[in-house]
């Protein structure tokens, strides 16, 4: 039976209280159900009250109503209670639903997402393998590139070195590479490094010759050639005045340096002695003449003074070529071809030039300056370097 059927009655056998057994009844207790005279029945009820026995049971009957009043206000509260508590979870649920149905929809966003994130880091990941591998491809390549360049620029140094001395230009394509092997910071560059340090101590320890120094000597004596007298091109001297003149003249000198009253009068000259007089200047004048056509020189080699005017240029300009080759041979450091064209430029000035001028004689000294330089210098090669490079480069 449900919570809403429970009967009301007090006396119902099955609300909990011991029930009398009818047997057990008092005979005045029951009425008659035929006697319809309600006096005799509240006499009846009245004498059953009487009764202590029924006293206890009418007591116990009022308190089963109550009880049972009690308790379904109590049931009927509780059904509300649940009522709107299921009410509310009804509405919670709805709620609950709804939240459930939004996770599962942004958890299946989420999961998208995710799959896009992994796909995208899968991507990245290989991307970062590629551009790992190609810096790698790039870093060696760069690396060979720059031994290529440094091999290059090492073997130039090694060649000028050894065909041209440049001792100053192998210098600076040695600390040059230095630099350039400095700048990657790697330890397989140490030994290249070394290599190159040995070869720079080796050619910081050659002794300095001054070619510049040398070489604008000669270009001294190179601009002098066109000023410098021949023997060919000396010229007689001026003629003197004659001594009839040069009397006539002295004592006009003294005349006018003293008084006019202290000048002694000249005595006049006969005839003949003027015709004298005459005949011995004209002489001396001829003498003179005479002498200046005619001059008396010891010269070693006689073909200097017949220099024509073309062949003179010719002497110069072979004199330039001579100290030309001279400057090459110094650029070179070809110290037989410089000492030789040196020799030979001394020569000819010895032979066409005037030794007495003084121009030919500083020209002379700067060319005995030039010869005493010692161009003889052994210039070690760059060997050791261009094997340390090109050992690093064959390895795998």
């Amino acid at each position: 039976m449900s919570m809403n059927e429970l009967p009301n009655n007090p006396d119902h056998p099955n609300t909990g209280a011991t029930a009398t057994p009818p047997e057990h009844y008092p005979a005045a207790a029951v009425p008659p159900l035929l006697e319809p005279r309600v006096p005799e029945r509240a006499a009846g009820l009245g004498a059953l009250l009487n009764k202590p026995q029924n006293l206890a049971i009418v007591a116990l009957a009022v308190l089963l109503a109550m009880q049972t009043w009690s308790t379904h206000n109590r049931i009927g509260k509780l059904r509300e209670e649940v009522a709107r508590t299921l009410q509310k979870d009804s509405a919670s649920n709805a709620e609950t639903a709804q939240l459930v149905r939004d996770t599962q929809e942004t958890a299946k966003e989420l999961q998208v997402k995710v799959g896009v994130l992994e796909s995208r880091q899968t991507e990245s990941q290989s991307q970062q393998a590629a551009l790992e591998s190609m810096y790698q491809d790039i870093s060696k390549n760069r690396d060979e590139w720059a031994l290529s360049e440094i091999e290059q620029v090492l073997s130039t140094a090694s060649q000028q070195l050894q065909l041209a001395g440049n001792v100053q230009g192998a210098l600076i394509a040695l600390q040059n590479a230095d630099r350039s092997l400095s700048r990657s910071d790697k330890p397989q560059f140490i030994t290249i490094r070394r290599a190159i340090a040995r070869d720079i101590d080796k050619l910081k320890a050659l002794p300095s010759v001054d070619q510049a120094g040398i070489a604008l000597r000669l270009d001294n004596v190179i601009g002098q050639i066109d000023t410098l007298p021949l023997l060919s091109d000396e010229k007689p001297a001026e003629p003197q005045a004659p001594r009839r003149v040069a009397a006539a003249t002295a004592a006009a000198a003294t005349v006018k340096g003293k008084p006019a009253a202290a000048a002694a009068p000249e005595p006049e000259l006969t005839l003949g002695q003027r015709a004298m007089e005459t005949w011995r200047g004209w002489a001396h004048e001829m003498w003179d003449d005479i002498r200046q056509l005619v001059r008396v020189r010891t010269v070693d080699t006689p073909e200097a003074l017949m220099l024509s005017p073309s062949e003179a240029y010719f002497v110069r300009e072979n004199l330039k070529l001579r100290l030309l080759n001279a400057r090459l041979a110094l650029l070179s450091r070809n110290e037989g071809t410089f000492r030789d064209d040196l020799d030979t430029a001394q020569q000819q000035m010895r032979k066409y030039f005037d030794t007495r001028a003084r121009s030919t004689l500083t020209a002379q000294a700067l060319l005995r300056q030039v010869q005493a330089n010692n161009l003889s210098i052994d210039v070690p090669d760059l060997s050791e370097s261009l094997n340390a490079v090109r050992n690093y480069k064959s390895k795998p």
